[in-house]
């Protein structure tokens, strides 16, 4: 007899909200400059990040400089990285 098991992510509302928001009005890349600070495409983030994990609307990066980890959000299209918070 096998088990089943209910694994519940509490994260999951949370997640689905910010895709939502983050999605229903996509920001270029100026808007999104403005509200956050640096914005990559996905070329400019892999040559500046290893991607570690994605969970959207966030990845897990490290930083090539400097090592330092961190997340980064992302809207779907057109695709930008931005909001960069290291751990």
């Amino acid at each position: 007899m096998t088990k089943k098991f209910n694994m519940s992510d509490v994260t999951e509302p949370a997640h689905r909200q910010r895709i939502a928001e983050i999605n229903v009005e996509p920001g270029s890349q100026d808007a999104l400059e403005a509200q956050y600070g640096q914005v990559w495409n996905t070329s400019e983030l892999s040559k500046d990040f290893e991607v570690l994990g994605c969970m959207a609307p966030f990845i897990v990066v490290r930083r090539k400089s400097d090592g330092a980890k961190g997340s980064l959000e992302f809207q779907h299209a057109p695709r930008f990285y931005f909001n960069f918070v290291a751990n």
